[in-house]
């Protein structure tokens, strides 16, 4: 249990009429937090990507109706079939009776029937694709780190925003809702050691195909970074995540935390029931 209250953040303006939705695990004592975010884009034919974890419902779907009525939601996109950006899809289906599911074929595949969503409300798009939201078009473009063979992120070509998925992404001490404060060696080791933990395929890629999946990305110029697991990546943060991400297929990274590491905290619990 936490020894305070959840961070609360409200949703954060990251561009015109674009929004972070946040939500995160773990308050700094775990010993880390990890942002659980998703994100609105209020264009003429609103966007909500992704949908966050079924724990946060109520607060979910509360932040993201209070940026968009739910009969006003056209698209849904799903950037991978991943709990964590698929928790809320059909409670938010079922209230947004206008909207359509953008999938593709694998990510309802291994969905199965745990995606209630019917195929006629369903359209399937994949990397390198694009979609119309009425005042703007959306590219589905893959980021170069990813733990789901179904994953596109997702770049907005009015506002120079994307939606990077799982990319990107770094474990913070505490809740942070943009990196503006945070310190550069931490952050960007943190990025090397995520991408490393979600991608252990990392290890054998071959440096050149790798580099030119962040070339893809860089050759965006993207204004503003968003994803799952990070704050907000603005400004000159956006070249230095990039220039982060190169190095991780052979950056040196913390182990994962192993059997004595479980019994660490199995000793901690019996202790405070003992007490």
């Amino acid at each position: 249990m936490f020894a305070h209250p959840k961070t609360r953040f409200e949703p954060t303006e990251i561009a015109p009429d674009t929004f972070v939705v946040h939500d995160h695990h773990g308050e700094g004592e775990g010993p880390v937090s990890v942002g659980l975010n998703s994100m609105v884009i209020r264009a003429a034919e609103p966007v909500v990507v992704d949908t966050g974890v079924a724990d946060n419902r109520e607060q979910y779907l509360a932040d993201v109706f209070s940026l968009v009525e739910p009969e006003d939601i056209r698209w849904v996109f799903i950037s991978h079939d991943d709990i964590d950006h698929t928790g809320n899809l059909n409670a938010l289906m079922d209230l947004a009776p206008n909207a359509t599911l953008i999938v593709n074929w694998f990510l309802q595949e291994r969905m199965g029937t745990t995606l209630a969503v019917p195929p006629t409300r369903q359209r399937w798009l994949g990397d390198g694709e694009s979609f119309s939201a009425g005042d703007r078009i959306l590219h589905l473009v893959r980021p170069p780190i990813y733990d789901s063979p179904t994953t596109r992120g997702l770049y907005d070509s009015k506002t120079g925003v994307y939606w990077a998925s799982d990319s990107f992404a770094s474990p913070m001490v505490t809740p942070v809702r943009d990196l503006a404060d945070v310190e550069v060696p931490m952050w960007t080791g943190g990025i090397n050691t995520f991408d490393r933990y979600i991608s252990p395929w990392l290890e054998l890629v071959d440096e050149a195909r790798f580099q030119a999946t962040v070339d893809r990305i860089a050759s965006l110029d993207p204004k503003v970074m968003a994803g799952c697991h990070t704050p907000i990546i603005s400004g000159e943060r956006v070249a230095q995540a990039i220039a982060a991400t190169r190095l991780s297929p052979t950056a040196g990274v913390q182990p994962e935390p192993d059997q004595a590491v479980l019994d660490q905290i199995k000793a901690a619990i019996e202790g405070a029931l003992a007490a």
